[in-house]
């Protein structure tokens, strides 16, 4: 199988990829993609730091998309000849007809690189090509090769600033963040043969925590998998979804770009106020953490200005709590839940405002 071949082919022998790619190089970071949409970095003496970065978007146990089994070139990998947002720029999107298996989701890919900078923000854009409305987990798979090596590697969450941190002894450290959302889940295990098997991405992507860290015992590696609160993409719709990545001598310079790109992102991608020419929709974000004991933030986001009314129910649907009743401007919102003086269960959040009704389940573990 074509990429199964290459992938085992190059964890052996590190051998050049000889598929068609695409790259830029800053002078800090060079990044290169290949035409499945697999992304790897390396520092200006080409040595290989990411292995593998790639989208998967699960819709159940046993449909989620992955470049390693579902991916196919739809649009090449290629520079953009000129870029309007950043020094340099790579365009691709990427199909499934390579399974022509479940989710039927486009995914196309924009990287950003700015000249110097030790960092690159990841666009990812996801089309949803089915007849129905998909709920979307999304988030990434991760293989590491922290200086073009394998094996022994930590993998620590910084909560301060929700960055994923690859790194071992005195090597280059690597920094991943998603920007445009929160991780609900970040799981970490080693490397094998085969691992990429629908249930266990979607059991990986469903871990429902932050694993705070994680440290490779053996010369095979870890793998991480990422993934954000579940977003509903309708039939024809789309969602965008932004990472930044970041190489460093060390972990303050790899925050350092990590901050860069960042910054980058709020100024070019989102709006600091309500004269947005980006037009805002209504939307009930899954709480996090999940599970949670015995707190949780619940974000949701208001098209208009209007009455709000946010309720918790149990699971035979009796109120147990009303958390909003009021007025509340259009925007970002968010509240915490403190569920201290309730068992433990499953419970359900449900959002009204402006005919807008959503609902989503949360878990309570004491």
């Amino acid at each position: 199988m074509k990429k199964m071949f290459l992938v085992f082919t190059i964890m052996l022998l590190g051998i050049i990829d000889t598929f068609p790619q695409a790259s830029f190089t800053t002078g800090a970071l060079e990044v290169a993609v290949n035409q499945y949409g697999r992304i790897r970095l390396f520092t200006p003496d080409d040595v290989r730091h990411l292995q593998r970065a790639s989208i998967l978007v699960g819709t159940s146990s046993t449909t989620v998309y992955d470049y390693q089994n579902d991916g196919d070139t739809q649009d090449p990998t290629e520079l953009v000849a000129n870029p309007t947002l950043s020094d340099f720029e790579i365009y691709g999107s990427y199909n499934n007809l390579y399974s022509s298996l479940p989710p039927d989701v486009l995914v196309k890919l924009n990287v950003y690189g700015w000249t110097n900078g030790n960092y690159a923000i990841f666009k990812f854009t996801v089309v949803n090509n089915e007849t129905a409305a998909l709920n979307s987990l999304i988030g990434l798979d991760i293989i590491p090769e922290v200086g073009q090596a394998y094996g022994f590697d930590t993998v620590s969450f910084n909560s301060s600033e929700n960055v994923i941190r690859f790194h071992r002894g005195s090597d280059v450290n690597l920094g991943i963040k998603l920007l445009s959302g929160t991780l609900s889940s970040l799981y970490s295990f080693e490397w094998y043969s085969g691992y990429t098997v629908d249930t266990d991405y979607w059991n990986w992507m469903n871990h429902g925590s932050v694993q705070p860290q994680y440290i490779s015992t053996t010369e095979d590696g870890p793998v991480t998998i990422t993934s954000q609160a579940p977003v509903e993409i309708n039939s024809g719709e789309m969602v965008e979804v932004f990472y930044a990545m970041a190489l460093g001598t060390d972990e303050e310079i790899m925050l350092s770009g990590i901050s860069a790109a960042t910054q980058k992102y709020q100024s070019l991608f989102t709006s600091v106020n309500d004269g947005s020419n980006s037009p805002l929709k209504y939307s009930l974000e899954q709480n996090y953490p999940n599970p949670f004991n015995p707190s949780t933030t619940i974000s949701y986001l208001l098209e208009k200005s209007g009455l709000v009314t946010i309720k918790v129910y149990d699971i035979l649907g009796n109120v147990v709590t009303t958390l909003i009743n009021q007025e509340q401007s259009a925007g970002q919102h968010q509240l915490i839940f403190n569920a201290s003086e309730l068992s433990s269960g499953l419970y359900f959040y449900s959002i009204k405002s402006n005919g807008f009704n959503q609902t989503k389940k949360m878990i309570l573990i004491k």
